[in-house]
């Protein structure tokens, strides 16, 4: 599949994959910007995609900025009729202000195939054994 990539602004930075084989293309800031503790942002990264028919871009943490500094991807789904700029949603749940610095990955993006389902409302679904169980219905938490 080529993805293709449109700068918006001259500095941005094409999406790139660090190791062969890697799911997720990382996506880089075209910006400075500092993210206050249990502050959530806007990063723009500069560029524009089509994603082809049928797929769906789908927005992940970086698991560095994730783990060491608290950092999460918020509102994570990009739309294969979306034209516009590749913002990433990002939110500080750690206890320290981040700055993100231009050229930065911030985020990775995995491209998936879509499925699309009909909807059928009834009156009943089928029985399951775990039925209704939802949050810690396996017994751990």
């Amino acid at each position: 599949m080529v993805l293709k990539v449109k700068k918006l602004k001259s500095d941005a930075k094409l999406p790139s994959y660090g190791h062969p084989g890697d799911a997720g293309m990382d996506i880089y800031s075209c910006e400075e910007k500092t993210l206050l503790p249990q502050e959530q942002t806007l990063i723009s990264t500069g560029i524009s995609i089509e994603i082809p028919d049928g797929y769906v871009g789908l927005v992940w943490d970086k698991s560095g900025l994730s783990t060491r500094h608290g950092l999460k991807t918020v509102a994570g789904v990009i739309d294969a009729g979306y034209r516009g700029e590749v913002s990433i949603a990002m939110a500080n749940v750690g206890s320290v202000s981040y700055t993100f610095k231009k050229g930065e990955k911030i985020a990775q993006m995995l491209i998936q195939k879509v499925e699309r389902t009909e909807f059928e409302e009834v009156k009943e679904l089928s029985e399951t054994s775990r039925g209704t169980g939802g949050f810690g219905s396996t017994g751990k938490y």
